[in-house]
């Protein structure tokens, strides 16, 4: 059988280049080992409940909207997105919270009531500056791929306007410069975890993440995030894309002697001019290909996992949950060096709650909630042994969601997963985060979209270009189309993606407890 490109799996990076792929005029075969697309961004149904079991928080709205049009489709044909207004909630551990609004002029309100005038001017001053970065990075940085440091150092002019911005300053000093309660400080910053950093060592471009949830907004889609990927699937078959799931790849042989690349897999052998794997990187070389991986990626240094548990049961008389809470500890520097210096978990967490039934209460039974509790912990390479301190954690956490409010009475279900599942699942070091995202991790010092050793292949997800998050993957899958497109095409011409504007405003098997109510 012979495709012009074939694309071993079907999480939201290669669904991303599928669409892009596809709407240039490109034959495309993406093969999927599961039953169903999305890959992180998975499912789990149970006792009337419905669970995202990958990501929980969508933001950058126009990066979607293009890689639905990348296929000649509107994403709200495909999706019922609600933007959450408000975008998240913060708890502290003196008891007061915040909500994070919609837009800057319910929020400048907001933080006026909570903290005073000096919050409220100090947000209209930190928006500004975050509109700042973000506009150069995206367009210099994010929204392209440098082959090279060398490469990206023949563009001085991008790299002084950065740091004449303070991009290549340290996250929480410069959050700190704008806001002198403590509480918010934690609030602005804590994005930075989502990089595998701490905010006293993340650079301060990393803010471009508290930008998309804080400033550009939050979304959710009806029936949970995991329809972004049943959309955009549906988007890319619209287009022509030949989707065949339940197909398992073994192995991916390069193009050479102007022979085609080859994707040996269950349903038989492909053969296409081009192959894009959207396997977590580290797993391709381990698993696909017969080459060691790179340096850079064999060294490299892996954000921290987390415990996920998927929690279902009854909602809290009078409670009224958040879509997003997150709830602060008491203790904030010292956790962060016990998870990433002391590799060991943390005393005193940070907890991040999405009660997604609070906005689509068809996600589970009536009088009850949908919860995805989130809590960093160290990965694999901090060699913790996870079957004795699961349930310990396990049994810690509920006790709080309990007292936090979260919960009433025990769970009738409970899915666990942990860094074990993780890596099961292919997810190098135990961490659904790939690599942190470092100075020498960043840019064009992260691993490439190709590997000159493996001719008539590209790499796509949030190991590679640009990084981690939803929409760092859906960006990464319209480069990955770029280099292929380079290579069915080398003049570029007639399939080439336009250049854009800055956007504005494999599933883990876990533990399972079901419980009687």
């Amino acid at each position: 059988m012979s495709r012009d490109v074939v694309i071993v799996g079907a999480g939201l990076g290669g669904l991303s280049a599928a669409c892009h792929l596809a709407g240039r005029g490109v034959a495309v075969t993406v093969l999927e080992r599961s039953e169903h697309p999305g890959g992180r961004a998975g499912l789990l149904e149970r006792d009337g409940f419905r669970f995202d079991t990958g990501p929980a928080v969508l933001t950058m709205l126009g990066g979607m909207e293009d890689t639905f049009a990348a296929a000649g489709a509107d994403l709200h044909d495909h999706l019922d997105l609600v933007r959450l207004d408000p975008a998240y909630r913060a708890r502290f551990a003196d008891g007061s919270h915040v909500h994070v609004r919609a837009s800057q002029a319910d929020m400048r309100e907001e933080l006026r009531s909570f903290a005073g005038d000096g919050a409220a001017d100090g947000f209209d001053a930190f928006v500004a500056w975050l509109h700042r970065l973000f506009d150069l990075e995206f367009a210099d940085f994010i929204d392209r791929d440098y082959a090279s440091l060398a490469s990206l150092l023949r563009q001085p002019a991008a790299l002084l306007r950065l740091a004449s911005a303070g991009g290549f300053g340290r996250l929480q000093p410069a959050v700190d410069r704008f806001f002198d309660d403590p509480r918010l400080q934690r609030l602005f910053s804590f994005q930075a975890m989502y990089a595998g950093m701490s905010p006293m060592r993340a650079l301060a471009m990393y803010s471009v993440i508290t930008y998309l949830d804080t400033v550009q907004g939050v979304f959710f889609p009806r029936g949970g995030v995991h329809e972004l990927a049943t959309g955009l699937a549906r988007a890319a078959q619209d287009a022509g894309v030949d989707l065949r799931q339940g197909v398992e790849v073994e192995a991916i042989t390069p193009a050479g002697e102007g022979g085609p690349a080859r994707v040996h897999s269950s349903d038989g052998t492909f053969e296409a001019e081009v192959v894009v794997a959207n396997p977590d990187l580290p797993a391709v070389y381990d698993r696909l290909v017969d080459v060691d991986a790179p340096r850079r990626l064999r060294r490299g240094h892996f954000s921290p996992s987390c415990l996920l548990w998927l929690v279902g049961g009854r909602r809290p008389e009078g409670a009224d949950p958040a879509h997003h809470t997150i709830d602060f500890g008491a203790a904030w520097s010292r956790t962060f060096s016990e998870l990433l210096d002391e590799g060991r978990p943390q005393s005193d967490p940070s907890r991040f709650v999405t009660t997604p039934s609070v906005t689509d209460g068809s996600l589970a039974p009536t009088g009850r909630d949908v919860l995805h509790v989130l809590e960093p912990v160290p990965n694999l390479r901090a060699g913790l042994d996870w079957r004795s301190l699961e349930p310990q954690l396990t049994e810690r956490m509920l006790r709080w969601l309990e007292g936090a409010g979260h919960l009433d009475g025990a769970p009738e279900v409970l899915h666990t997963i942990t860094p074990v599942d993780w890596a099961e699942a292919g997810m190098a070091a135990g961490t659904p985060f790939a690599l942190d995202h470092r100075f020498t991790q960043t840019g064009p010092l992260r691993p490439a979209l190709t590997d000159r050793r493996l001719p008539g292949l590209v790499f796509v997800g949030s190991t590679t270009r640009p990084g981690v998050g939803v929409p760092m993957v859906l960006i990464s899958g319209r480069l990955a189309a770029d280099q292929v497109i380079a290579q069915l095409d080398p003049g570029g011409r007639s399939r080439r993606s336009p250049r854009r504007q800055p956007p504005r405003a494999q599933q883990p098997q876990g533990r399972e407890v079901s419980r009687a109510s």
